[in-house]
């Protein structure tokens, strides 16, 4: 058989094999810049956001990010379990909470990963937060168990578990679902990714330093990534 031939052959047989998508994954760094002394909450998530990205495998993947966005209120600062923050409209305005949201929806995710920085703690540890009473619950806390692991292995930082939303006692934020207080990014009735965790990497004193080097974001980013791929294979999803 001619290799011209034989080409033809090989290219129609493959075209018959089923393609495998690949999953979409949102980051969403914190927008925070109002977060400790000498501290920009937002550059170190974001640091730890860009190095996950450019970390094998490459998926689809995107970043949604209020910082600098013009027409939104708390671009770069605010909390996620604030009404004034996440749902309020101020001035015909959305937050910029409710921007990053509205982005990442717009995306489709099956994955939604929240990277932020803990504060008031006086511990060097990483926190793994889920939202309570969705039908993803059980999967999420999988998920968020692994990641918080895979980074406390690779740093210096104390695995500190995975936690719901739910939980925290603070702010006034609530899930019209629920009526418990919750995290707005994680809310299944705000965010349509499936699977959605929160991670609280360090704390902006006890982990001051440390979380400041670059170093320590590119090697954060890189667990994180490096650990979701695994996931997603085992799901397979990738």
């Amino acid at each position: 058989m001619k290799k011209s031939s034989l080409f033809i052959l090989l290219v129609v047989l493959c075209s018959g094999l089923p393609v495998k998508k690949k999953p979409v994954i949102v980051w969403q760094p914190s927008h925070q810049t109002d977060t400790g002394k000498d501290f920009s909450e937002a550059a170190v998530c974001n640091g730890i956001a860009e190095a996950a990205m450019a970390t094998a495998p490459k998926l689809k993947e995107h970043k949604v990010w209020s910082l600098g966005v013009a027409g939104v209120h708390h671009p770069d600062r605010g909390s996620n379990t604030v009404v004034e923050h996440t749902t309020a409209v101020i001035d015909g305005q959305i937050s910029g909470y409710a921007y990053e949201l509205k982005e990442s929806n717009k995306k489709k995710p099956d994955v939604f990963i929240a990277l932020h920085n803990n504060g008031g703690t006086k511990r060097h540890a990483i926190w793994g937060y889920i939202h309570y009473g969705d039908a993803y619950e059980s999967a999420n806390r999988e998920l968020a168990a692994r990641l918080v692991k895979a980074v406390a292995a690779a740093t210096t930082l104390e695995n500190r578990g995975v936690l719901l939303d739910s939980t925290t006692g603070r702010n006034d934020y609530r899930s019209q679902a629920t009526g418990k207080r919750a995290f707005y990014s994680l809310d299944a009735q705000v965010n349509t990714a499936p699977y959605r965790v929160l991670l609280e990497i360090g704390d902006n004193e006890a982990s001051h330093e440390f979380l400041k080097d670059a170093k320590n974001q590119q090697i954060i980013g890189e667990a994180i990534k490096k650990e979701l791929a695994l996931w997603l294979e085992e799901k397979k999803m990738y």
